[in-house]
């Protein structure tokens, strides 16, 4: 028996409050050291004030160490564990977050709300970005590269191989999900614009800075001047004499080379040693994803265009800023750039790594987005153990049981069996004001947008094919594009029927067409476009008020079809239960509910 929901908060749960016991510890842990740090301080303290009034006598001297060696293990000590615990912090809100979001639906990453658009195909219409959307309630990403795929994938649909493909992946990152808590936290703090400014000094601004290493007198030099310089200096430690003046000639050339290269040297350091403090912070994310040994073919893919290991080139990276980082010792730096040209040899090193690295790096560094995007659906896919992935067929298809909308609570959710036909029909959808015929329509798209995204649905079973989903829903003028409600309506209509005239196969939801014109023009356009529609052989959903095109079913046979959502009015109460049955509908509440606010109909 598999895990309910119940069970998958109670993980969670127990996860956090475990996670709190250990914060508490290392809390004590470090209210400790620095307690003792305090106490050896003030010990080393007492320590030479005693050695100041007996004179400073040598055999005071190891007393006096003693304190401060220790205090200064205690420095190393405090900051581990200051580590430890910001990293133990940020792993409990990974699972409080989790816990918010089974127990509220909150999630408090970003909500996507920069990807909103009224000109997408169905965005806006499915509540797809910006807050109370399918993307905030997915997504898990830190990175921008990691929200931008999430919102490409929710955005146009995959092809079926793909979507299938995609489906095995997250079904296999399922199974590594406490992983993927701890490559979320090692992401937390991680600001989305870091990385882009890290892209832009690695493919950009170091290729720049790196130029003057590409001198031709550069390495002829870096390989003839230390071993030159190194043998007059013993040949002098030897003979003496004259043999000093030429290593001094000698030294002077060595330096007046480093000398004359200062400004690139210092501009690629300072440009490029910020960077690497934030790419090693991405280091032990990258590490994980290439030590798993996946069997997906999707996520295989993710490193088939990958030769070495990108971890490895970061530890490489590290070795060369640790070297440069010698010229932060002002007498170590003068006597390692005047025997081995140091800085000048580190540039050639960083610029050799650029070279066969930095373009593994950036593939390294957009696979930490492509796992933060699997992520988002793995969790899904955990938390909501009921729902399934759905079968993709290459034929014209679309069956579904106990269909509900992901958005909606499970304790509010009401669930639909819907089945197209075998060939493409337009299905009208009549009913009263709340009777549920947008909700219906919108839980109809947005779980195709799961199912092309690779994700699991909010459904017992779902089989369908690939289309391109279309909607025509929340129509809303523009008093900054001079577009009345109308204008607007019918741009969205040109933007439909552009589409479906294309190769693509397309799928439309329309919910009330036409609504800023009189009736009549309302009847009549909505009726010449649903025949157009059928002309086209492109199915869709239309949801309307007007009894009038339902009786086009008696035109149409084999191409319309009407469903209907009903209510049941009792005295002053009306009673909804969001339940889809066949035929047009025959009860409305309108004249109910505006009786509700004083008007009454004759």
């Amino acid at each position: 028996m598999g895990k309910t929901k119940q069970d998958i908060l109670n993980s969670y749960q127990q996860l956090a409050a475990r996670q709190q016991a250990d914060i508490d510890v290392l809390d004590r842990k470090l209210r400790s050291i620095s307690l003792s740090r305090l106490a050896l301080f003030i010990v080393e303290i007492a320590l030479v004030v005693m050695m100041i009034n007996m004179g400073l006598k040598w055999f005071l001297l190891l007393p006096a160490l003693i304190p401060l060696i220790l205090f200064l293990v205690q420095v190393k000590k405090q900051s581990q564990v200051s580590n430890e615990l910001a990293y133990a912090r940020k792993l409990l809100w990974i699972y409080q977050n989790e816990i918010s979001q089974v127990t509220t639906g909150q999630n408090g990453y970003s909500s996507g709300a920069a990807f909103e658009s009224d000109t997408h195909p169905y965005a806006s219409d499915l509540d797809i970005y910006g807050p109370g959307s399918l993307f905030a309630m997915l997504n898990r990403g830190n990175t921008r590269k990691g929200q931008q795929l999430l919102a490409a994938a929710l955005g146009r649909p995959e092809p079926a191989a793909v979507i299938q493909k995609r489906q095995e992946g997250i079904a296999e990152l399922r199974e590594h999900l406490e992983k993927t808590f701890h490559f979320r936290a090692q992401l937390q703090d991680h600001d989305p614009v870091q990385m882009e400014q890290v892209r832009e000094k690695l493919q950009n601004q170091l290729p720049l800075q790196l130029k003057f290493t590409r001198k031709n007198w550069l390495k002829p030099c870096l390989k003839l001047v230390p071993v030159l310089i190194s043998a007059i200096f013993v040949v002098g430690m030897i003979y003496g004499g004259i043999i000093w003046n030429i290593f001094g000639i000698v030294a002077l050339f060595s330096a007046a080379l480093t000398f004359s290269q200062l400004k690139y040297i210092n501009r690629l350091y300072y440009g490029f040693s910020g960077s690497y403090n934030q790419i090693n912070a991405f280091a032990s994310t990258i590490r994980w994803t290439e030590q798993t040994a996946w069997k997906s073919s999707y996520i295989l893919g993710l490193f088939s265009s990958s030769q070495v290991s990108v971890s490895t080139e970061i530890r490489q990276l590290a070795r060369i800023i640790q070297a440069f980082d010698a010229r932060l010792n002002i007498l170590l730096g003068m006597v390692l750039n005047l025997f081995l040209l140091w800085d000048l040899r580190c540039s050639l090193r960083l610029a050799d790594w650029y070279q066969r690295s930095s373009g593994e790096l950036l593939k390294g560094l957009d696979r930490v987005g492509q796992f933060e995007e699997l992520i988002a659906y793995a969790t899904l896919h955990y938390n909501e153990p009921d729902w399934t992935f759905p079968r993709i067929n290459d034929e014209f298809s679309f069956s579904a049981k106990h269909l509900g909308h992901p958005l909606i609570g499970e304790q509010e959710r009401i669930v639909n069996d819907f089945e197209f036909a075998a060939k493409p029909t337009v299905d009208i959808v009549t009913g009263s004001n709340m009777a549920g015929k947008s909700t219906f329509l919108r839980t109809i798209g947005i779980n195709m947008v799961l199912a092309y995204a690779g994700a699991p649905v909010c459904a017992s079973s779902l089989s369908l094919s690939v289309f391109h989903v279309l909607s025509y829903m929340r129509i809303r003028d523009s008093l900054n594009d001079h577009t009345s409600t109308f204008k607007a309506e019918l741009n969205r209509l040109k933007m439909i029927l552009d589409q479906t005239a294309g190769p693509e196969s397309s799928f439309v939801l329309i919910d009330e067409m036409l609504r800023g014109t009189n009736s009549r023009d309302k009847y009549l356009g909505s009726k010449v476009f649903i025949e157009k529609l059928l002309d086209q052989g492109t199915p869709a959903l239309f949801a309307t008020h007007d009894l009038q095109l339902s009786e086009m079913e008696a035109q149409y046979p084999r191409q319309v079809r009407n469903y209907h959502f009903d209510i049941r009015i009792n005295e002053t109460e009306m009673q909804f239960d969001y339940q889809l049955r066949q035929g047009p509908c025959k009860t409305f509440n309108a004249a109910l509910l505006l009786r509700q606010i004083g008007l009454t109909l004759n």
